[in-house]
């Protein structure tokens, strides 16, 4: 048993702790993409740190569904709009997808693409959690756009490294 926020006790192995989980490793992970993605891509490495931020904020959500009265930050729109306004300024600089492409490349693209597969995973259970649950359409909507902007950054670090795309 562990204490969800407000003190409620609830099983290790329940929804809202495999959920919680999962977003945790997210965020892990994105501690060790930022330490392949190379020195030169500083406000890309401060950039996936603000996202590390919002994932923390994610979890807080998480843990606090079933406690009342206890004030903790929201998910804004705003943090969704800078994914969506980073995925365009990167797809701008990218050939455009015309072929499902082999996750690989650079090391830093690699481990983006799977982060992109571990947010899609953490997204998956959030979502399941939301059939039981009222969990922020914010926070379902930013692991969405999170997933498809670790796709498009793994892309564009393999341009910046002159790696060419695998087509399937």
């Amino acid at each position: 048993m562990t204490s969800m926020l407000g003190g409620k006790r609830v099983s290790k192995s329940c929804l809202e702790m495999e959920a919680i989980g999962e977003v945790d490793e997210l965020n892990v992970f994105l501690g060790v993409l930022i330490e392949e993605i190379e020195d030169d891509f500083k406000v890309e490495k401060k950039k996936i740190i603000d996202i590390q931020k919002n994932l923390f904020v994610i979890g807080s959500n998480l843990a606090a569904l079933q406690a009342s009265g206890i004030k903790i930050k929201k998910l804004g729109n705003l943090e969704i709009k800078k994914l969506e306004k980073w995925i365009d300024r990167m797809e701008s600089e990218l050939p455009r997808l015309k072929n499902f492409i082999l996750p690989n490349g650079s090391e830093a693209a690699t481990y983006s693409f799977y982060a992109r597969a571990i947010c899609r995973r953490a997204e998956r259970c959030v979502i399941k959690l939301s059939e039981n649950y009222v969990v922020g359409a914010g926070i379902k909507k930013y692991l969405n756009r999170l997933s498809d902007l670790l796709f498009v950054l793994a892309r564009w670090l393999n341009l910046k490294n002159s790696i060419k795309e695998i087509k399937w």
